[in-house]
């Protein structure tokens, strides 16, 4: 298989991205990631309404990012042979309807394949990457992938105080009948906004695209790295904002959703902060970057596992772990980008699986380490995914290979 240069529509998007056009694919990639992160806070909640027991909730997290994954799978990769513009748009009308099915379950077979369904489709927000991605000018691609990178940072950390203050208002339901509303609204405007451009110039069909994601990631051992990193740092991530939700809603905190969704505002600022991470990996520092960012990580831990004796400790330990896992993620970006141009939608697809699983995984064994070794045993948890991380980076200075260009065989 041979992946030419995406000459073409590079040509036509000369000019780059408008900075309003830039913010717009921000937002809306903020309010779609954030379907797949409003139950994190609402566990307890969705737990007593449907009777599901408190070491089996954590499938609620998990299934949505299954569906995710198999949408990164087998949806994104539609961006490397269909206009993406209309993929943007069905795949948001076809959220509004998974929505509505989560927010009207009654049942909890219905409640876990609407939030199947929802992450499924939720993998528009990478849809809206890839597009930036090639919408921008070389100079400009780490700018404009931090950007977008930034919306769906407040996408994920803000669902948990939108999910909050919502859910203390109208019930969890009301949560997912509200984001039906915003999405519908969100499709109308991308409509407005979205460029058109020419769809790919792609011979390939869509069966060969899709086996050629696991040649890329295979034969190209840069991609290799920044998929396990990436599995790494969100198994971190999810292990903490998961589980976070169980202590602080029993005594002696006993906060309400709105209280609790207030550390994702906290977060916040350490994420937005990592945004210029992409203009590092431009100017050739993405290694530099990533090894303090995962540093940091692990430090992090530290100050998170004074939850029961210091709540200002554990402030500052979630700016850190926002910060660093979002650092690496933009740098991530940025790098496989400038690896095959032509298959930017594959690359994004392949490369958010390794997210998802580690989203997954961090999940379901976050909620079980909690109700066996309570927070210490979270925490003890999270340093060991973010020390495992460390070490594939380190793994990759002692082995190191050329940053230029692919590695696999031309015509393979």
């Amino acid at each position: 298989m041979q992946y030419r240069d995406d000459t073409a529509t590079e040509r036509s998007a000369r000019q780059g991205l408008a900075k309003v056009t830039t913010l717009t694919f921000a937002s809306a990639a903020g309010l779609s990631v954030a379907n797949i992160y409003y139950a994190q806070p609402l566990l307890d909640s969705m737990a007593r309404d449907f009777g599901i027991s408190p070491s089996r909730i954590g499938l609620v997290v998990t299934l949505t990012q299954v569906g995710y994954a198999l949408g990164l799978i087998f949806l994104v990769p539609l961006g490397d042979l269909v206009d993406r513009r209309r993929l943007v748009v069905w795949q948001g009308i076809l959220s509004v309807a998974a929505l509505a099915v989560v927010a009207t379950a009654r049942t909890e077979a219905i409640l876990f394949a609407g939030l199947a369904a929802m992450g499924l489709l939720a993998v528009m927000v990478q849809v809206l990457v890839a597009f930036a991605a090639t919408l921008a000018t070389p100079a400009q691609r780490g700018k404009v992938v931090g950007m977008v990178t930034s919306g769906i940072v407040i996408g994920i950390l803000g669902a948990r105080f939108r999910a909050g203050l919502v859910a203390d208002l109208g019930g969890w339901r009301a949560v997912y009948l509200t984001s039906a509303i915003l999405t519908a609204a969100m499709v109308c405007v991308l409509l407005r906004v979205m460029p058109h451009r020419p769809s790919p110039d792609s011979a390939d069909s869509y069966a060969a695209t899709l086996r050629s994601i696991p040649i890329l990631f295979l034969c190209d051992r840069v991609l290799l790295e920044r998929g396990l990193l990436a599995l790494l740092i969100f198994a971190t991530f999810s292990t903490f904002w998961t589980a976070l939700v169980l202590p602080l809603s029993a005594p002696p905190f006993s906060f309400s959703h709105t209280q609790i969704g207030l550390f994702g505002l906290v977060g916040m600022a350490g994420a937005i902060a990592a945004t210029s991470a992409g203009r590092l990996a431009d100017r050739g520092l993405g290694q530099r970057t990533t090894g303090l960012s995962l540093a940091l990580l692990l430090a992090s831990w530290g100050l998170i596992a004074m939850l029961p004796v210091s709540l200002p400790l554990v402030l500052i330990g979630v700016v850190l772990l926002d910060l660093a896992v979002q650092a690496v993620h933009v740098t991530n970006q940025s790098i496989i980008f400038a690896r095959h141009p032509a298959a930017r939608s594959r690359l994004v697809g392949g490369y958010m699986v390794f997210y998802s699983i580690g989203s997954a995984v961090g999940g379901i064994t976050s909620t079980m380490a909690y109700y066996r070794a309570g927070w210490a045993g979270v925490a003890m948890l999270g340093a060991a995914f973010s020390a495992s991380a460390l070490l594939v980076w380190v793994g990759a200075l002692v082995l190191p290979i050329s940053r230029e260009g692919a590695v696999c065989p031309r015509g393979k």
